[in-house]
């Protein structure tokens, strides 16, 4: 018995608040069905129709005893902590997750937070938005600075991890590594485990965390490893939110421990009106939207294809399998 129907009897579910997913999925010319939602109500009321959901953050683990016909669930995002993935393999539901679809554009937003914080990119939209000429300043330690010789350690050396030192290295930066496994990697001069973390981000200049959500890396960056910094480097989080003691990181942002921060997850998420991390003007935050360009509803959608072509075949390995 085939795991999925045949396609032209095929019925995808795309959710997702604003991406554009199944206008993507249609310009494909496949012959399954299809529908989209856009909110948790509605896709409650569509989804026991779907064989397949495409979804990340609109996902309720609640939903899974009320979709008789889910076989395969292909996530957005590269994340997938927010999918009991026990529950899913006991339903006999495949699950695989978007792991490379975005690499290059939250790498590429990592280096956008390192570059704005070395170049005060921040501070100098707040003057134009105050219409204030910034004259020129005697103290160098207040200038804008260059990243030639700067180091930056990079906590998780996945697809994401590995295009960020790529990308650091061609500013001549020196790029530290922080992995489970000691292979050498391209463009990182040294690769050490994370029992080394407090050691590592002594030498940093930037400390980037590209690494997943996990019981091992929750809370990773706490007061320990942020009073191991030093006061003159930045933290910059294109990670998951909940990597970083936040209450820890506001204590040390707000006494001088280190220099500033760029910030695209948090614990909670908007990131609410009250939180001090909108009022600190050494920190840039943007609202987790490292990954999303104008590629990533083709770039999932590729991913998708792929996998919906291997159950159609029976294979039983996935791209990015997670279950």
């Amino acid at each position: 018995m085939a795991f999925l129907p045949p396609e032209g009897e095929l019925t995808i579910g795309f959710a997702h608040a604003a991406y554009q997913l199944g206008d993507e999925f249609a310009l494909r010319g496949r012959s399954a069905r299809s529908f989209e939602v856009r909110n948790l109500d509605d896709l409650r009321e569509r989804a026991p129709e779907a064989d397949v959901l495409v979804v990340s953050g609109l996902w309720r683990n609640d939903l899974l005893p009320k979709l008789p016909r889910l076989r395969f669930i292909q996530s957005i995002s590269a994340g997938t902590d927010q999918f009991d993935k026990v529950a899913i393999a006991q339903a006999g539901i495949r699950l695989a997750s978007a792991q490379g679809g975005n690499e290059r554009a939250v790498a590429e937003h990592a280096m956008s937070l390192i570059l704005g914080l070395t170049r005060q990119i921040h501070l100098a939209r707040d003057n134009q938005a105050r219409q204030h000429w910034r004259p020129m300043i005697g103290d160098r330690a207040r200038r804008e600075d260059e990243l030639g010789g700067k180091t930056l350690v990079v906590v998780g050396l996945g697809r994401i991890g590995l295009r960020l030192a790529k990308l650091a290295a061609a500013f001549d930066m020196r790029v530290i590594g922080v992995r489970r496994s000691p292979e050498p990697q391209p463009h990182v001069e040294a690769v050490i485990h994370p029992d080394r973390l407090a050691e590592a981000v002594a030498e940093a200049d930037f400390v980037a965390l590209t690494c997943p959500l996990t019981p091992e890396t929750e809370g990773l960056i706490d007061a320990r490893i942020l009073g191991a910094m030093k006061p003159t480097a930045f933290l910059i989080n294109v990670a998951r939110g909940r990597v970083v003691d936040e209450v820890a990181l506001l204590d040390a942002l707000g006494n001088g421990r280190i220099a500033g921060a760029g910030l695209d997850c948090f614990h909670e998420e908007p990131l609410p009106a009250a939180s001090p991390f909108w009022r600190l003007p050494q920190v840039i935050v943007t609202p987790h939207s490292a990954g999303e360009t104008r590629a990533y509803e083709g770039n999932v959608v590729d991913i998708l294809l792929d996998n919906l072509d291997r159950l159609g075949r029976g294979e039983a390995g996935l791209r990015n399998q997670i279950v």
